[in-house]
């Protein structure tokens, strides 16, 4: 097994921590946990107890000779009850119960062949696995390919699989980091998924929390200085990055990030609210994973990036490490949803209050970051720094996500809240825009089904706390507590599955049938692929409702107003929103609510 070790000069080596050594003539399974301030850790195997030997820097070690893949195992701590493995790679009891041992190397991959996926000009889908097919599982996922690799997208983002509480959640309270999700089909299922989307010619994104950890079957803290009072989050105490301890800490979190890519053959990280990673070290944390990560891509000969969620509007998070940065290769720009959101909705609770306008939306389709040094009512403060320099595909955008839609009160999705008509604009203005375009499941037919926060806490009690928990959450966007539904409800997570016969139905298809136009032809003009924003023109007549972004050749142009108007025009129509809009001569008129691309 090969494993790429955190820190600056570590290289790519052939055995993990815990692995196989010869014993004479037997192969026996070498046990190794850390676990520095404990006097005593047993192996826990069935019924027996076996007493493991302190090594160096904190860790326990015991080889066994009848142990391997399969064998499920414990540790446990002074005599204590036993607790799954902090690397555990496999959980099919859950994260309360024992781990079990899984050799990456017997999976017999077929995807020799795949070559990887630029992030520049690749468009992603952002998908749920417990929702996104019936089945709620990775299998389950690889029978709705086809219709991805049809609608032309490049990479999937999964939200996070590593094990949580219960059967059904969005990922983001997981605790058992190494070991996908038992209900979804563990290691193996996962594997199946990255193997046959490499087959369809699709890359595989991987969401991952390092910024805290869930709440039930959380037992680092048991084990050693994982969490640190010198940093708080919204989640309690922060995760030990620059603290007493914090070395092994670091590389529990980048040799996690380097299993994904490597033993699952992901193509990339989406890395959860990295704004919540409190590091005072020299070096960041997050530089170096990026650094890991830049010399496993070169070992295994094809790309791999790592995309950061913030809403620091910091440039330092994407830019080279030689030019000060952290190296990261993109980060999710979330103003350029909530300024095309609130033009197109009206809306202006909440965050969306410093937003609708159209002149900051022709800003965010400039350059995706509105608030950049610039004064943020709804903060009350300067916020943000300018992106200049930085190229268009270094931003992921998008119309919808899971936290644009789940973290409304009722989870209501696009076709709730606009016209078909503006649908259309919203996504023309998506797919055209020089930065890294993503679409939510379902987002491409305009699916109806809510996408709701839902929970399967075994715990009463704290089950009860997130139930109230988020009710309060929503009191600053207006909404009353009983339009929120409770999380603990499966009838929640029931509602939020997607509904596959509505491809099918006419409006739907219609728009589906759009959104596979612009991808094509995304691909067919090499200006809709163009990051640099240098070349891009982007304004606005407020009055008429007009929004008009020129790249080189091409121009879009999309009507919002009340009624219709007359653009100039270009030499050729490449695509309209509705089938009545015809170029005459050098203009074209278009009416209310619609979109056209044009080329000279």
């Amino acid at each position: 097994m090969r494993e790429v070790r955190a820190g600056r000069n570590r290289r790519v080596v052939e055995r993990f921590r815990a692995g196989r050594r010869r014993e004479g003539e037997r192969v026996a399974h070498e046990f190794r946990v850390w676990a520095p301030e404990r006097e005593r850790v047993e192996l826990v195997l069935g019924e027996r107890r076996l007493p493991m030997r302190r090594s160096s820097g904190g860790w326990w070690e015991r080889a066994v000779a009848d142990a391997g893949p399969g064998t499920d195992y414990a540790y446990a701590l002074d005599g204590g009850p036993p607790r799954p493995d902090p690397r555990s790679p496999y959980q099919p009891r859950g994260p309360h119960g024992p781990s079990r041992l899984v050799d990456h190397a017997a999976f017999p991959w077929s995807d020799d062949g795949w070559r990887g996926t630029p992030l520049p000009g690749a468009v992603l889908y952002e998908l749920h696995v417990g929702t996104f097919s019936p089945a709620g599982t990775f299998d389950g996922v690889i029978e709705r390919l086809p219709h991805l690799a049809e609608l032309g997208v490049d990479a999937i983002e999964l939200m996070p699989v590593a094990e949580f509480s219960g059967r059904r959640g969005w990922g983001y309270d997981g605790v058992s980091l190494y070991a996908p999700h038992h209900a979804y089909g563990g290691p193996d299922g996962l594997k199946r998924l990255v193997d046959a989307c490499h087959a369809h010619g699709l890359g595989v994104v991987m969401d991952v929390v390092y910024n805290h950890l869930g709440p039930s079957g959380n037992y680092l803290p048991q084990f050693g200085p994982y969490f640190t009072g010198r940093h708080t989050t919204n989640w309690g105490d922060g995760v030990n990055f620059d603290g007493p301890g914090s070395g092994e800490v670091r590389s529990f979190v980048i040799d996690n990030a380097l299993m994904w890519l490597r033993d699952y053959h992901c193509d990339g990280l989406r890395l959860d609210a990295v704004h919540a990673i409190a590091d005072d070290s020299a070096a960041h944390l997050l530089e170096q994973l990026a650094e890991e990560v830049a010399e496993l891509s070169a070992h295994v000969r094809r790309p791999l990036f790592l995309i950061a969620e913030s809403d620091l509007n910091d440039p330092r998070f994407v830019r080279p490490r030689e030019a000060g940065g952290y190296g990261l290769d993109a980060a999710w720009a979330d103003e350029w949803h909530h300024a095309l959101h609130a033009a197109l909705t009206g809306e202006r609770d909440g965050y969306y209050s410093e937003f609708g306008p159209l002149t900051l939306l022709a800003k965010a389709l400039r350059q995706a970051w509105v608030y950049d040094g610039t004064w943020s009512p709804h903060r009350g403060r300067v916020h943000g720094r300018s992106p200049a320099g930085l190229p268009g595909h270094r931003f992921v955008v998008c119309a919808q996500n899971h936290d644009q839609v789940g973290n409304r009160a009722q989870g209501e999705r696009a076709p709730a809240l606009m016209s078909e008509g503006r649908l259309r604009v919203a996504a023309a203005l998506l797919l055209t825009a020089p930065f890294t375009p993503m679409l939510f499941q379902g987002e491409e037919w305009g699916a109806t089904t809510p996408f709701q926060y839902f929970t399967d806490h075994e715990d009463p009690e704290l089950g009860r706390a997130v139930s109230e928990g988020r009710r309060r959450e929503f009191a600053g966007f207006g909404w009353e507590p009983e339009q929120v539904p409770d999380p603990q409800d499966p009838a929640t997570f029931e509602r939020s599955r997607l509904d596959w016969s509505e491809p099918g139905k006419e409006s739907h298809a219609r728009l589906l049938a759009w959104h596979r136009e612009l991808i094509a032809l995304r691909r067919r003009v090499p200006a809709l692929t163009d990051g640099r924003l240098d070349r891009v023109r982007a304004g606005c007549d407020e009055e008429a409702g007009l929004v008009t972004v020129e790249r080189g050749p091409v121009l879009v142009a999309a009507n919002l107003g009340g009624r219709a108007r007359t653009v100039p025009g270009r030499r050729r129509l490449l695509a309209a929103s509705d089938p009545g809009i015809t170029l005459s001569g050098t203009d074209l008129t278009l009416p209310p609510d619609t979109v056209a691309i044009l080329e000279d």
